[in-house]
């Protein structure tokens, strides 16, 4: 009487997964004031002013503008962001683009030619500082300073 043939969901559902195989795209020529948010890929040709939440790739074309925070799973930048950038995996920056603000990555590619002004943390991971020539198997040399002593 009280039976409920329904199989039982888990209370806390995995997120679906990103649809890879459709680009939602802003053509030249188009300007949106406001916030985006997606569950697959977006690729920007025109303005975009305000807010873009991407959980797949974000492509911004050369001709592409974007003044705003950015967050989006990866992204290929070949035209201008003004704004912060959180991208949780690779962010590359070709050689047409041009970066204004902070960036946080998790590992980032730029191409000879991208300009790019602000800040970058990446991926939470220690930085060493490295020395040039120093091989197990090479000779030490001091510095100027130390040599004087």
């Amino acid at each position: 009487m009280f039976r409920n043939d329904k199989p039982a969901e888990p209370m806390n559902k995995a997120p679906e997964p990103v649809n890879t195989g459709k680009i939602n795209s802003i053509m030249e020529g188009t300007s949106i004031e406001g916030e985006i948010k997606s569950d697959s890929n977006i690729r920007i040709d025109g303005r975009v002013k305000g807010t873009i939440n991407v959980r797949g790739r974000l492509i911004v074309g050369a001709s592409g503008v974007v003044e705003g925070e950015v967050t989006c799973q990866s992204s290929d930048i070949e035209g201008t962001v003004i704004g912060k950038i959180s991208c949780a995996d690779l962010l590359s920056l070709k050689a047409t683009a041009k970066i204004t603000g902070d960036i946080n990555t998790k590992k980032l590619a730029i191409e000879p030619g991208a300009v790019f002004t602000g800040n970058c943390s990446m991926g939470g991971g220690v930085v060493k500082e490295m020395q040039p020539n120093l091989r197990a198997d090479a000779p030490r040399v001091e510095s100027p300073a130390q040599a004087v002593r």
